[in-house]
């Protein structure tokens, strides 16, 4: 009776618990990022980015501990890398204020590419996206929403209070693809 629960025991830690690591799948990441400019008057760059291009992150990483506390000294234009692909898109705003046309263009492009991925056997299985402007305060975006774009022009609150109409809006699409 021993012998067979024993028996039975390793059956099971050989088909079911052994092989568990055997049988993640191993895949493969690729973000694409769609930063587009908030500036006014049209004067800011969007774009899309990607890159197949390979890097370590462990080769520009340092350890930090009680006893050894220095700093990273990873030299950026040893991280910055030159090999990517760059879409233009076009700038939310110009003279006139919000450009729908540029919307429904930035939208058109980013879903050709989210397709292309997707023909690609690529999986998307996250979004995030944010926002970088000094334009956090709830009764400036109130009065952005009554007002319009003129209203960032026409701010004189004190300095550190000012609205700042410059900022980006950045999206990044995450694949994946099983190997």
């Amino acid at each position: 009776m021993m012998q067979n629960t024993i028996l039975m025991l390793a059956f099971f830690w050989f088909v079911f618990v052994s092989p568990v690591d055997a049988q993640l799948p191993k895949v493969q990441v690729k973000v694409v990022t769609c930063v587009e400019s908030l500036v006014p008057n049209g004067v800011g760059r969007s774009r899309m980015f990607e890159t197949d291009l390979e890097v370590n992150y462990l080769d520009f990483t340092s350890k930090q501990t009680d006893d050894k506390g220095d700093r990273n000294k990873s030299n950026r234009k040893d991280i910055r890398i030159k090999d990517y692909q760059e879409t233009k898109l076009l700038n939310l705003y110009n003279e006139g204020g919000i450009r729908f046309q540029n919307l429904a263009t930035n939208d058109a492009l980013m879903m050709s590419k989210i397709n292309d991925m997707l023909a690609q056997g690529w999986d998307l299985f996250y979004v995030g996206a944010g926002v970088e402007s000094k334009m956090i305060n709830v009764s400036v975006k109130k009065a952005l929403l009554k007002a319009g774009l003129k209203a960032l022009m026409e701010d004189d609150s004190k300095e550190e209070n000012k609205n700042d109409p410059n900022g980006l809006y950045m999206t990044r699409y995450y694949f994946m693809k099983k190997l």
